[in-house]
């Protein structure tokens, strides 16, 4: 079977880190980690594969694109796999992306029953939320939820 100490076949990897057979080939289609093959053209992974795997999982799990997780990831010299100060570096860098996110969802919690701020008019509350159709002015699309500057409004702040 051609396993090396410390290797696992695509199927151990896969049983172990939970994900398909076919994601983590698509994982390695995308550079995101690696395997060696053996003479039978077998795909063997380093045991410290299952960490990269979870990084990649949690990362998506969290809405980072595969691209920001591969761009990171590419950084670590010689694909290996990331450290606890390696992931404290990478966690510091999605931080500022992912608190926007939470700010959009709070938003989008707190203002989606009365008004999406579109300005369409549609609901009969948009007359008080948004009189004459005042946000059309300003652009389309959710206009109660970004400010002047495009940027996202903190809850109940945008109006």
């Amino acid at each position: 079977m051609d396993i090396e100490p410390g290797e696992l076949t695509v199927g151990q990897l896969a049983e172990r880190s939970g994900v398909a057979v076919s994601a983590l080939h698509f994982y390695e289609r995308q550079n995101l980690i690696v395997s060696r093959r053996t003479s039978g053209n077998q795909r063997r992974y380093k045991r410290d594969t299952l960490r990269r795997v979870a990084l990649i999982r949690i990362a998506q799990r969290v809405g980072v694109p595969l691209a920001e997780v591969a761009a990171i990831l590419a950084l670590l010299p010689d694909n290996r796999t990331p450290t606890r100060k390696d992931w404290e570096r990478i966690s510091e860098c999605w931080q500022a992306e992912l608190d926007k996110r939470i700010l959009h969802l709070e938003q989008l919690r707190n203002d989606f029953k009365d008004c999406i701020g579109c300005g369409c008019l549609s609901l009969d509350r948009c007359a008080l939320a948004n009189p004459y159709d005042v946000l059309a002015g300003q652009g389309s699309g959710p206009r109660r939820l970004v400010d002047s500057a495009g940027e996202p409004c903190h809850p109940g702040s945008c109006r």
